[in-house]
């Protein structure tokens, strides 16, 4: 049967709006799968590509650094509030019409960097990429559950949650010269040919056709408004907190005190309604608050790989163009664990593979949390292959148990639980970079007092550091006095380089704490479950 005149029950989509899954051939079924594995990589691959190369892309546009970290923040705050949209746009208007129009602007604000480059229109393609994204990674599910037999489509679900994961190390691959030639012309090029590609590929082979049906009500745009508002403001917070500090930048307070009645008001709003938007009295029951916790402190601990062993080698003064070996074992144990995560996938396992994939992170921390100063890429690549295998045996379960909660109270909540679990994973991200990068720092700190305080200036070893760097400024400074005082300083530089090391160790052992406490909670969960089930038999 042809996709358009498909009717039977079990091609019919569980949702209106999603398309139906008709039978295939073997030939378009492999198109099918093709096309979802490339929407599902490049989904996140040209937002990682500023977010990995922060510095030089601060750089070409002549920023500051703490300025390029509103980019990331306009992205996620876009990504974790467009699905409130995107749900009941792809049901109101199709979702070729949707997706398209979001990929042709991407595309269109791409070209406007060549325009007019510069912080605002770098702003506004983050903020287009955020929404675009989120409705690729739907997009490439759907495709990837076309390809599969009925019986097995949740696969394609695990499938494509999971490789939207590999955009960032993928990201970490491409040299950063490409990308900021001549302006980050090369930047540019690869975010429209990404876009223009997945159309191209969306008009050779579309999906099956889907019911469309009226569902947005105007009070429906008043939340949409309050919520992205809200949310831009609250990640600028998370984001800039830790690299202007909390207390020491006014802004900071002033933006968080604006997002907390903003996102209030939406609550309310939505609260009173008798078909509400996001249904939150379904988020705040038990089950659910279990699960976003769960979600959001996996997601924090993952922060581990992005922000901290990236941060650790950075601060040996190595760049993405030294960690391209590291990042390529990355991939594949992502790859790993998503076949793993779908290999293994039934109902009953899927807490146990979010259990399992907490001790495989938690682990992978544990791991580095023996790095030194001398600690390179081939040092990492066992536990950074661990944290990448956890993180996609992760989300995959993660998000179907989700699923299946949000199913056993009806599709009406499919934005709720949509949107939860973006937030979780997106916002739950920047948290996560926040919070590390935070504990980091006031370590550093202690740490630096601690070393300072143990260095004695009548200690033979500090004056023959102090006088070995003076040695090696020698062919620089004639005056004595002057190299003796850059010495000193030399040997400062060293002390704080340690106690930074010293920090991110304690951060790795704080991560896998993290991990193992989430798994434990997650077996007592599944132990009580299981209590529960025993006693409803006898009864």
């Amino acid at each position: 049967m042809s996709p358009a005149g498909a009717s039977k029950d079990e091609e019919r989509p569980l949702f209106v709006g999603s398309p139906f899954s008709p039978a295939h051939t073997g030939r378009r079924r492999i198109a099918y799968f093709a096309i979802g594995t490339f929407l599902g990589i490049t989904s996140t691959f040209g937002n990682a590509l500023t977010t990995v190369n922060t510095g030089p892309i601060a750089g070409e546009l002549g920023i500051y650094a703490a300025q390029a970290a509103a980019l990331p923040a306009i992205y996620v705050a876009m990504n974790a509030s467009a699905n409130l949209t995107l749900v009941k746009a792809r049901t109101q208007f199709g979702i070729p019409q949707v997706t398209i129009f979001l990929l042709a602007l991407y595309a269109l604000a791409g070209a406007f960097q060549f325009l007019v480059p510069g912080f605002a229109s770098a702003a506004i393609l983050r903020g287009v990429s955020g929404m675009e994204a989120a409705a690729i990674v739907t997009l490439g599910i759907y495709y990837l559950m076309q390809a599969l037999p009925q019986k097995i489509k949740p696969l394609g679900a695990v499938i494509g949650i999971g490789l939207p994961q590999i955009g960032s190390p993928l990201a970490r691959l491409v040299p950063v010269d490409v990308l900021t030639a001549n302006g980050l012309w090369g930047l540019h090029v690869i975010e429209i040919a990404i876009a223009l590609a997945s159309i191209a590929l969306l008009l050779l082979l579309p999906l099956p056709r889907s019911d469309r049906a009226k569902t947005f009500a105007p009070l429906d745009f008043a939340t949409i408004a309050l919520v992205v508002a809200g949310m831009l403001l609250l990640c600028q917070v998370i984001n800039h907190g830790r690299v202007l500090w909390w207390v020491d930048t006014p802004w900071l307070g002033y933006a968080l005190a604006a997002s907390i009645p903003l996102l209030a008001m939406a609550y309310l709003i939505e609260t009173g309604r008798k078909n509400p938007l996001v249904h939150f009295e379904w988020l705040g029951t038990l089950g659910i608050l279990r699960f976003i916790a769960v979600a959001m402190v996996i997601r924090l601990a993952l922060a581990e790989q992005t922000y901290g062993a990236v941060g650790l080698l950075t601060l040996g003064g190595l760049n993405n163009d030294q960690l391209r070996m590291l990042f390529g074992a990355v991939i594949l144990a992502m790859l790993l664990g998503i076949a793993v995560a779908a290999l293994t996938l039934s109902e009953r396992r899927l807490p146990w593979q979010v259990l399992a994939a907490s001790l495989i992170i938690a682990a992978g921390a544990w791991l580095d949390s023996d790095a030194n100063s001398l600690t390179r890429p081939a040092q990492l690549i066992w536990s950074q292959a661990l944290i990448g295998f956890g993180t996609t045996l992760f989300v995959g379960p993660a998000m179907l148990y989700g699923f299946l909660r949000m199913m056993q109270r009806g599709g009406d909540h499919l934005v709720s639980f949509v949107v939860a679990f973006s937030i979780t994973q997106n916002v739950g991200g920047l948290i996560g970079s926040a919070f590390l990068g935070t504990m980091q720092t006031i370590w550093a700190r202690e740490a630096v007092g601690v070393l300072s305080g143990e260095i004695v200036a009548g200690d033979p070893q500090a004056a023959a550091r102090i006088a070995g760097g003076a040695a090696s400024l020698a062919g620089a400074l004639v005056d004595p006095a002057q190299r003796g005082t850059q010495g000193a300083g030399l040997l400062g530089q060293t002390v704080a380089r340690e106690a930074a090391v010293i920090a991110y160790t304690d951060t790795f052992r704080l991560v896998a704490i993290l991990a193992v406490i989430t798994a434990v909670y997650i077996f007592i969960n599944i132990r009580m479950a299981a209590r529960r089930r025993r006693g409803e038999q006898i009864q």
